[in-house]
């Protein structure tokens, strides 16, 4: 029996206990292609047997780049991992600058490409970089194929030293360089053990709900983050089938193909889903129209557990035979549980999804910390909405006198790459500082309230916590993005982007006179008012004292290429206010 201690250690273990004939698959030409185990486990260690032969020893580093997740990017992770050397999975969107710092950074020696635009921006820091040669995964012209290691590998009379290597790999050994997307500054790279990620793949996979006999799994967060390369390790060991999704805006068809029982997802992309249904219910008209929003403010009040009462429940079964049953429809008919991450998700939209049978699991954790912390898990009560579950097996939370929430566990990284003095600032003894504030309630569940760096005073010396505000206010259709603004003066305030295309539809349903560029929705005084009475209505819920007093609208869409958001969907705030920064004067100084 294989004892899983090592991150290679999973598909070794998914042959011996839960083989699967489509163990990975992504979709090629059109069809979807799935390998078995074993040929996994083959392709692996035919990798493995190519890179000895390019010369590759322990700890030497090898980063992937890839667009997409795809069954490629898993292959060479086991190839590289079990030779004792370490893979350096790098965000596609960042900037040529950003690879060529990560890449000389991390000294890696060979980059594996997805396509023509990563390998692009890869060339044109190439020179400055120890990079030997790139392989790319499709074919692309003046580029080195990543099969030619195949070939390269296909001769095994080296296997003998690839077990080898294998067996010198400790679960101590670093098995990642991880670098932190950065909201501000240069990223970190995180270093993460062969242990730090195998022991809360183990630890997470029983907060896992799986349906008897085979699951399938849509994967589409970026595998290059820890949040979904852990789950990718979670479902190898749970025997499930793991389908790649061709991209973000693919998840709907993907989903209708394959019928998932489980993804993962951050609550952006949840709120955007949310809002394509309320544009599609905004269409309908008569008692369609009334039946489809009397369903979403029954949703509203959804408390897990039949907590509502017997007649409560009644209405609920109606409002799925005729509502929420088209929505799961749309992604499949057979999606039962999501798994959250990456930042705070709107009550309201836990309480719909879990309404509907599309149950919400938020988690909780950082990528130091490998990175699940928490997770809620429906059966045995550990799931409470507004909350992000309770700690997994192993893992100790800690809430420090001024409310930061510390961390201890074999999950908590080895430290940050060539910055011993850094590391340093973010531990006490064993307690990893998360730099999030939280609460644990009575019964162990962690609720965050807040970032440490992004909570402000006001001149006044009022503390605001932005994240609580821009939640709320991004219940508002009109609303796409919101950054919550004022340290040091004298209101709270806002940076807005709106909802673009959910505008356009509401102006043309209303036969308003109002043009329908970015440019014209930002200045209309009809769009300002609509927004404005979303805003008081929000505001409501929150002191005087951090109630938003004035909001600007940008333009433009707030994207990860123009350098708004992080590659995980998160605010660069100091970048936000710097792009906008006419806004902020025209709020504060006119």
């Amino acid at each position: 029996m294989t004892e899983i201690t090592r991150l290679f250690d999973f598909p070794y273990y998914q042959l011996e206990n839960k083989p699967s004939d489509s163990a990975l698959v992504t979709k090629y030409d059109g069809q979807w292609t799935p390998i078995s185990t074993k040929d996994y486990i083959d392709k692996a260690n035919t990798m493995s047997r190519g890179l000895l032969r390019l010369g590759i020893k322990k700890d030497d580093k090898i980063a992937i780049i890839s667009s997409t997740n795809r069954t490629e990017w898993n292959i060479m992770d086991i190839g590289i991992l079990q030779l004792g050397a370490q893979n350096i999975p790098i965000y596609p969107t960042i900037s040529a600058e950003d690879y060529e710092y990560v890449l000389n950074h991390s000294e890696s020696i060979y980059c594996f490409v997805s396509d023509e635009e990563v390998l692009e921006k890869v060339r044109m820091v190439q020179a400055n970089t120890n990079i030997k040669e790139v392989y790319s995964f499709n074919h692309i012209e003046g580029c080195k194929h990543y099969s030619e290691l195949f070939e390269l590998g296909k001769d095994e009379s080296n296997q003998p030293e690839v077990e080898l290597r294998k067996d010198a790999v400790k679960s101590t050994d670093l098995a990642t360089i991880i670098y932190t997307s950065g909201t501000t500054g240069r990223p970190k790279g995180v270093m993460l053990s062969h242990w730090n990620i195998t022991s809360n793949a183990l630890d997470s996979a029983k907060r896992v709900p799986l349906v008897e006999g085979e699951n399938r799994i849509l994967s589409f967060l970026p595998i290059c983050h820890i949040f979904e390369r852990v789950l990718i390790y979670v479902y190898q060991y749970a025997g499930t089938s793991i389908y790649f999704a061709e991209g973000i805006d693919k998840i709907g068809d993907n989903a209708k193909e394959i019928k998932p029982h489980l993804m993962s997802v951050v609550p952006r992309l949840l709120e955007k889903v949310f809002d394509k249904i309320m544009l599609k219910g905004e269409e309908l008209s008569g008692i369609k129209k009334s039946l489809f929003f009397w369903a979403v403010k029954l949703g509203e009040k959804w408390e897990p557990y039949g907590a509502n009462g017997a007649w409560y429940e009644f209405q609920l079964k109606i409002a799925n035979k005729l509502i929420f049953s088209k929505w799961r429809e749309a992604l499949g008919g057979e999606l039962g549980t999501m798994v959250s991450g990456s930042a705070a998700l709107q009550p309201r939209l836990a309480r719909i999804f879990g309404a509907a049978n599309m149950r919400v699991m938020e988690g909780y954790g950082l990528t130091e910390t490998s990175p699940v912390i928490t997770v809620g898990m429906y059966k045995n009560e550990h799931y409470r909405v507004g909350t992000v579950g309770k700690p997994i097996d192993n893992v100790k939370v800690k809430i420090a006198e001024d409310g930061e929430v510390l961390v201890k566990g074999p999950n908590v990284m080895l430290g940050y790459y060539k910055d011993p003095e850094k590391t340093k600032e973010v531990m006490t003894d064993d307690y990893f500082h998360t730099g999030d504030k939280g609460e644990v309630d009575n019964e162990g569940f962690l609720k965050i309230t807040g970032r440490k760096k992004e909570m402000f005073k006001t001149s006044g010396g009022k503390y605001v916590i932005p994240p609580l505000l821009e939640n709320d206010m991004k219940q508002s259709l009109f609303i796409e993005q919101i950054m919550v603004i004022g340290e040091g003066e004298k209101m709270p305030a806002a940076i807005i982007q709106p909802n673009f295309e959910y505008i356009q539809d509401w102006i043309k349903d209303n036969h308003l006179k109002i043009g329908t560029s970015n440019t014209e929705i930002a200045t209309s005084k009809i769009v300002i008012d609509r927004i404005q009475k979303d805003v008081t209505r929000y505001n409501k819920q929150f002191g005087k004292w951090e109630q938003i007093k004035r909001f600007e609208l940008t333009p433009d869409i707030w994207s990860i290429e123009a350098g708004h958001l992080t590659p995980t969907m998160k605010m660069k705030r100091a970048i936000i206010k710097d792009i906008y920064q006419d806004l902020y004067d025209k709020i504060y100084r006119v």
